[in-house]
């Protein structure tokens, strides 16, 4: 459908100094757009990564207020102290891949980066999912602490700590994911839309936070339309958070289904522009270059 974009009318001059670009296009600019268009399903797909992130920096860090901080007799950490274990996964995972699954991904795939960057992210896709199935199996078993202790109301018996896999496997996932996806729009993206890469990119961050805010709202709204508690409610011990990371798990499932059907479909720049007999980098050459 695009390709119309670039053939010559019957009464259109291809000498003219001035074309008009809305009533024809290069064949570059036509290959630019598809690009940018085949480009979306996959940052689709990676927003629902950090709608997972932000439950870490939210609902996680309101359990750990809940949860034995103690380290000793005196000393008590701070709740939102416990992000720091997203730094120390992250300082953990990237090492790691540098050193190790790279050079053993290296021999079985013979690509120089070991891995693609569309598996990298799948590979943080993974994590995220993990995640909240650890965090929905950590809230089950600080619940029934909860209620069956003599304070319902108060701090859970239950160290902190128990919290630390969730955010483990968020910050190792985000090892993968944030710099899979920042190399894959600045790789991917055509030459004279680079500008936009990092865009296309950071706009994942902020729309993932921005579902996370409109889940939460929709879940309360319906879990408490019957007049019962609701699954998130201000005191976390009379409410079912669990559910919900049960809930965020299920869109993590479906979700990596559908990643994975666009990056099996995903045709990479160099390969669509070889397919297509241009060459990627003489964008100057093609300028002139209409079908007829």
């Amino acid at each position: 459908f695009l390709d119309k974009a670039a053939i010559v009318r019957g009464d259109q001059d291809i000498e003219a100094e001035k074309i008009n670009i809305w009533h024809l296009s290069s064949v570059t600019q036509v290959e630019e757009v598809k690009m940018v268009v085949s480009m979306m399903p996959i940052w689709a797909t990676t927003i629902m990564f950090w709608t997972v992130y932000a439950q870490m920096t939210t609902f996680s860090v309101q359990q750990a207020t809940t949860m034995n901080r103690h380290i000793g007799k005196s000393f008590q950490i701070p709740a939102a102290s416990l992000t720091v274990f997203f730094v120390g996964s992250i300082l953990l995972s990237v090492p790691v891949y540098d050193r190790i699954i790279v050079p053993i991904a290296r021999k079985f795939t013979g690509r120089r980066e070991g891995i693609t960057t569309l598996q990298r992210i799948s590979v943080g896709l993974i994590f995220s999912l993990l995640a909240m199935v650890f965090a929905a199996l950590t809230e089950i078993k600080r619940l029934r602490l909860a209620h069956s202790s003599k304070n319902p109301n108060g701090v859970v018996p239950m160290s902190v700590f128990w919290l630390v896999p969730q955010f483990f496997f968020v910050g190792s996932g985000e090892a993968f994911t944030y710099i899979g996806q920042l190399d894959f729009f600045l790789r991917e993206c055509p030459k004279g839309m680079k500008t936009i890469s990092t865009g296309m990119f950071l706009s994942t961050l902020s729309l993932g936070f921005f579902v996370s805010s409109a889940l939460v709202t929709i879940v309360d709204k319906m879990t408490t339309s019957n007049g019962s508690g609701g699954w998130i409610t201000d005191n976390l011990n009379m409410g079912k958070l669990y559910n919900f990371y049960w809930l965020l798990a299920v869109l993590c499932v479906l979700n990596f289904a559908f990643y994975l059907i666009c990056a099996k479909w995903y045709v990479y720049k160099d390969q669509r522009m070889a397919n297509s007999g241009l060459k990627v980098d003489n964008a100057t050459e093609l300028e002139e270059c209409f079908h007829a």
